[in-house]
């Protein structure tokens, strides 16, 4: 058979900060809703309400001493070893992220240079021609970065390509916001390289979405619901029902779309790693998915979810997952050679995206 060319996963690597936030730790915030009046109920309720539906009990936050950058560079590192490759190889470093490097001091987002040009300079690459640039596409824009890597490489441009999604939540966040319990921090990062074979490996398909038009401000930044804060500092913010709508209804027949494009069926799906905003959300969008193909059981550990443990890291969600899966850290969920899953994400823009992939 005729040799192609596909963009396949060689190593993986991420960094889970050490620090774990627990629900009760927000037993003391005073939180209030978007017109500035204080919440009146009792926070025992309001976290017990918050478990329930996004099945959150804790999230990791980074030390004091790092920024975005440094955890990109610790997972990029444990990626490229993972690879076994000289970095020096590298053709393109791709960084997803939203807010840049933010320190603990400040909530000013540094973006200049960019955080793509600082790993580059942690990895101590001196190759002119390793390209570095920053790929902000809201949480999905790790997957992003494997559909630009894939155009690299299947263009003949590039042959080895590091995409790491990267993000600090924890510094973006309102603490006087219910929804400031979603968000956490935490890095991800896969080397992806060409590959020839006589059989369909990688990366089969993908495709990507943005509905500007009526839902570009369903995640956007904005003072504190907290009155007495000084408006001048702008927090993430989210329109959380809207956005439960807006994924239910969308993310299903694209990533529908994306399965039948590269030509697999339902059933040779073994897994969906999906972005984690809200499990009670990813339910409802895996089961929707499998109605659309007629199908009503759905199949026993076909999603792995980390979102009890490490909340929502963004861009980094699904790097993570992927490479604790890949290293079988996860119980009760395995991949082996042949095996056919999807990436999917959703966020801010608003974007969706999916990547159909196969385990050579």
């Amino acid at each position: 058979m005729t040799q192609k060319l596909y963009s396949v996963i060689t190593g993986s690597g991420s960094y889970v900060p050490p620090t774990v936030v627990k629900n009760d730790g927000f037993m003391e915030n005073s939180f209030y809703n978007a017109s500035g009046d204080r919440n009146p109920k009792a926070n025992q309720d309001i976290i017990s309400k918050f478990a329930e539906i996004t099945e959150i009990e804790e999230r990791r936050y980074i030390d004091p001493q790092y920024v975005n950058s440094d955890i990109a560079t610790f997972a990029a590192r444990e990626a490229i070893k993972s690879a076994s490759i000289d970095p020096e190889t590298l053709d393109y470093i791709v960084v997803a992220h939203n807010f840049g490097d933010i320190t603990t001091h400040s909530m000013r987002t540094e973006l200049l240079p960019s955080l793509a040009a600082k790993v580059k300079h942690n990895l101590k690459i001196e190759n002119p021609y390793t390209v570095a640039f920053d790929l902000p596409f809201g949480c999905p824009g790790w997957v992003q970065g494997l559909i630009h890597a894939d155009y690299f490489i299947k263009s003949g441009d590039a042959k080895k390509v590091l995409v790491i999604g990267s993000e600090t939540l924890s510094r973006v966040c309102d603490p006087h916001d219910i929804d400031s319990m979603i968000y956490s921090d935490g890095a991800g990062a896969v080397v992806l390289e060409a590959k020839e074979s006589d059989q369909p490996i990688g990366i089969l398909s993908h495709i990507s979405r943005s509905d500007t038009l009526n839902h570009a401000w369903l995640l956007k930044m904005g003072p504190s619901y907290n009155p007495d804060k000084d408006d001048r500092e702008l927090f993430l913010k989210m329109e959380g029902r809207k956005v439960y709508e807006y994924a239910l209804t969308n993310v299903p027949p694209t990533v529908k779309l994306c399965i039948e494009k590269a030509g697999v069926a339902l059933e040779d799906i073994k897994k969906v790693l999906i972005h984690q905003a809200n499990a009670k959300m990813d339910h409802a969008i895996l089961k929707r998915l499998f109605r659309l193909f007629g199908v009503k059981e759905l199949p026993e550990n076909i999603m792995p979810l980390t979102i009890a443990t490490l909340g929502n890291n963004s861009v980094a969600t699904i790097p993570i997952l992927y490479d604790l899966l890949i290293k079988k850290e996860l119980d009760q969920h395995h991949l082996s050679s042949g095996d056919h899953f999807v990436f999917t994400s959703v966020g801010a823009g608003m974007n969706i995206n999916a990547v159909v992939y196969r385990i050579p």
